[in-house]
């Protein structure tokens, strides 16, 4: 069996400089982000991977994450245990105004790195000035070769849900441009194609039905985090609703009859340890911040998990 995860870690930032004003904005928007409350959210978070591995007996082969700032934090965590150092890391900083990537994390004993690349979006040009181009998190892109398998991976994290869903659009180009970009690998190379992402939608919106399917509407990707969501599986919530927006979007080859990898079973990593113990909200994930209290949790998002069989 080999895994690949995601995992939205929820604003994991290097700790903020001293204040020399109490009202001073912070480099992390966060309050009070200091050292300690820094090492004790990369423990939490190699934590989770550690229980992964209790549970599965393996680490996942590759790892996307999102909410991360910075190739430093990344060079942290993978010092950990149950890391050890044995992880490379694939990572570019973007344009997002609020400095936050995603990544790919890759056990360098199973993963060899063939390529990778930013795929960088700007919206909005006012006034044809470069300082006012509006800019979001860029897609990270990987082409990697596990065993004689070649896999290209995709790791996204799209514009939040907010103020009326002003987003869509822009979360509607970004799935566009990937959705094309997949079909020319399918079409041309004939390879793998692992889509992952917290993509600010549900399974069952628009975007991420229409990106199962090419142009002729054969389907060409499989989203089995569908039938999580449709039996009430969720990673994150707002307010009263349950959400799984995190999800993992495999290519029909990991379903062939001759695939040296297969597709076994895709789950919501949730272990009661990494859950909120406050009356009123059991099954939701133990956060780090609610608003502007710490709580010292792990993050406001579960991981999500896609296992394969070996042939």
């Amino acid at each position: 069996m080999e895994l690949f995860a995601f995992y939205n870690v929820e604003n994991l930032f290097l700790p903020d400089p001293p204040q020399i004003h109490k009202l001073d904005p912070t480099r992390s928007g966060l309050r009070n982000w200091d050292d300690r409350k820094y090492r004790t959210k990369l423990s939490k978070i190699a934590h989770v991977f550690r229980l992964m591995k209790e549970e599965s007996g393996i680490l996942p082969a590759l790892i996307g994450l999102c909410e991360v700032s910075g190739k430093k934090v990344l060079e942290d965590l993978v010092k950990l245990d149950p890391f050890s150092s044995q992880y490379g890391i694939v990572h570019y900083n973007s344009l997002d105004e609020r400095k936050v990537d995603v990544a790919l994390l890759y056990d360098k004993s199973k993963i060899q790195i063939i390529d990778s690349e930013a795929i960088t979006f700007f919206f909005e040009i006012v006034d044809n000035r470069p300082d006012n181009y509006d800019t979001t998190r860029d897609v990270l892109f990987a082409k990697v070769k596990f065993e004689e398998e070649i896999m290209n991976v995709f790791v996204a994290h799209l514009p939040s849900k907010r103020e009326k869903d002003i987003n869509q659009p822009k979360r509607n180009f970004i799935m566009n441009e990937i959705h094309n970009r997949i079909l020319n690998i399918i079409n041309k190379d004939h390879e793998h194609v692992i889509l992952c992402g917290d993509f600010n939608q549900n399974p069952d919106d628009e975007n991420l039905i229409k990106i199962l399917y090419d142009n002729a509407q054969n389907r060409v990707l499989h989203n089995p985090f569908q039938k999580l969501f449709s039996t009430k599986k969720y990673s994150t919530f707002h307010y009263k609703s349950g959400l799984l927006f995190d999800q993992i979007i495999i290519s029909d080859s990991f379903f062939k009859a001759d695939a040296r990898l297969s597709f076994q079973e895709a789950k919501v990593f949730n272990p009661e340890s990494m859950s909120t113990r406050n009356k009123g909200f059991e099954g939701r994930p133990f956060r780090t911040y609610a608003g502007t209290r710490y709580l010292g949790g792990f993050s406001d998002h579960f991981p999500v998990l896609v296992a394969f069989k070996k042939n």
